[in-house]
């Protein structure tokens, strides 16, 4: 399972498709105070992206690649 919800984490793992965005739609929504660890999140689609930058998603482990880290910060980095 490439997101792994508990109360109020969501664990990001390995390659996270399209198919994941509607399920992170909904945990966002009822889940206001939930965190999102992207520690071993190798590929996020952009519809996931796009679910987490709408719902200001709290990130509180970003991923260990560089790469992908960089391009995801920007994006989901949010000031108030």
């Amino acid at each position: 399972m490439p997101v792994e919800y508990k109360k109020n984490r969501a664990t990001f793992r390995d390659d996270v498709s399209v198919e994941e965005a509607e399920g992170l739609l909904e945990w966002l929504q009822n889940t206001p105070a939930g965190k999102a660890n992207l520690s071993t999140c190798s590929h996020l689609h952009t519809a996931c992206l796009q679910v987490m930058m709408a719902a200001h998603a709290n990130i509180v482990q970003w991923p260990h690649s560089a790469e992908l880290r960089a391009w995801l910060e920007p994006a989901l980095t949010f000031r108030d």
